[in-house]
């Protein structure tokens, strides 16, 4: 079988991800590989297509490998899969795979971006590989490298192929949406800024967020990531992870933290394209990595201008509640043009201005607490290279581990015990939830009416 691994790293051949497809290819050399490193010359191939077609039509399977840079695949192959798309390619019925690795933060949503793309194209998907970065190194990680690459094999012998799940779309819109709102005076003390990526194709957009800002009654700043000149995406090469510069110069880290991250609120506006947005949102996302782990925004209100059919875009409404969660952001509203689209953007200006006014807040949920927890132990055990980061979890307390609540520890410890002795079972017995819930009783008691 001809097999054709795409390596979406822009680390190029240094790419973790990448070893492990080699080791594969090393461990099953009954086959004929070829890597292409899509990553690291995505620029030559903006220029010129021709090559990967070639390539991408001798494949009997082709398997993605890349790190989750985040919540989906990086830029660079972001990028690639737009011009996998636009080049009109026939790639039915070949098989498809993909490699990760990571830390596993949000693993699951790159790996669903990745297959619903290539669903789109017809093509033949097979489970992925979702590894830790160290899993090589160890017999359990290249035993579970192993038995992926088995278990792809005996589900192409036996047709066992997951199944395509059509959606059903909604029609299109008949007509653009038109602005309907007058301008009014605006509240000079509070700043919005609206982080869009709009083509002047994107009508529905455009007045979308013309809208918006006539509707809100504070300050509104726009910011067009499609006219930034990047240098280019994340390279993941960590340079910035002692003081928080860029390795680029192009100024995107001062940019982002002077015009975007000093604002009140963050309505971030954009057309769904292939299952997430045009691939220069993916540049923004992933350069932000100036920032490295650290929330800087949190506490900040946030709200989406969408455009396109966001009702049938579960694993996309996965990512804007989480990228919220993990950020500490209140998510007050997100409008489509679904629907009412009116209606639905004076929600959102109502729905931002009560937020900023009542400064807003709610408990994270497991999208939240889960990612969060991932990134605290990631920073505490590099903490020696992550020095930024290392720094801002010790000044804002982001080491909540466990074994630090000592009184909480010690407490369990006494139940625990009480409860061996049997005259105390006998006394507790069918009361430990009256036990339990007294302390939320005095708080009630103690609440008065406001």
């Amino acid at each position: 079988m001809n097999i054709l691994i795409i390596n979406g790293s822009p680390k190029g051949k240094n790419s973790i991800t990448l070893q492990t497809a080699l080791y594969l290819e090393k461990s099953y050399p009954n086959h004929k590989y070829e890597v292409i490193n899509v990553g690291q010359l995505i620029k030559k191939y903006e220029k010129d297509f021709s090559s990967q077609i070639n390539a991408l039509n001798k494949a009997d399977m082709i398997i993605f490998a890349y790190p989750v840079y985040t919540f989906i695949a990086p830029y660079q192959l972001h990028r690639y899969i737009e011009l996998l798309k636009d080049c009109d390619i026939d790639l039915s019925n070949k098989y498809v795979s993909q490699i990760t690795t990571s830390k596993h933060f949000y693993d699951m949503t790159a790996h669903t971006y990745i297959k619903e793309n290539c669903l789109d194209l017809n093509m033949l998907y097979l489970t992925g590989l979702s590894a830790d970065m160290e899993d090589l190194l160890s017999e359990k990680g290249r035993l579970q490298a192993d038995n992926y690459f088995k278990n792809l094999f005996y589900c192409i012998d036996n047709n066992i192929i997951e199944p395509i799940i059509t959606l059903p779309k909604i029609s299109k819109l008949k007509d653009i949406y038109q602005t309907k709102t007058i301008k009014k005076i605006k509240d000079s003390k509070v700043n919005v800024v609206i982080v869009t990526n709009y083509a002047k194709s994107d009508l529905n957009l455009i007045n979308m967020i013309e809208d918006f800002s006539n509707k809100l009654k504070y300050q509104i700043k726009i910011v067009n990531v499609r006219d930034f000149k990047f240098s280019g995406g994340c390279l993941g090469c960590f340079g910035c992870t002692i003081n928080g510069k860029c390795i680029y110069k192009d100024g995107f880290d001062d940019f982002l933290r002077n015009e975007i991250q000093s604002s009140d609120a963050i309505v971030y506006a954009f057309s769904i394209e292939n299952h997430y947005t045009h691939s220069s949102f993916k540049c923004y996302d992933d350069r932000q990595f100036c920032n490295g782990h650290r929330a800087v925004t949190s506490g900040m209100p946030v709200g989406y201008l969408i455009s396109g059919d966001y009702q049938n875009e579960p694993n996309l409404q996965t990512i804007v509640s989480a990228r919220c969660e993990v950020g500490g952001n209140y998510l007050s509203y997100i409008a489509t043009d679904e629907y009412d689209t009116e209606n639905e953007i004076t929600k959102l200006a109502k729905s931002l201005e009560f937020a900023f006014e009542n400064k807003l807040t709610r408990p994270a949920n497991f999208y939240g607490v889960g990612g969060n927890k991932i990134f605290r132990d990631l920073i505490y055990l590099s903490k020696g290279l992550m020095q930024a980061d290392h720094k801002f979890y010790k000044q804002h307390n982001l080491y909540d581990y466990p074994h630090k609540e000592k009184a909480g520890i010690l407490k369990m410890w006494l139940v625990g015990t009480l409860l061996k002795i049997p005259s105390a079972q006998k006394k507790m017995k069918g009361k430990m939830n009256e036990y339990i819930v007294m302390p939320y009783q005095k708080i009630i008691e103690n609440t008065n009416n406001t």
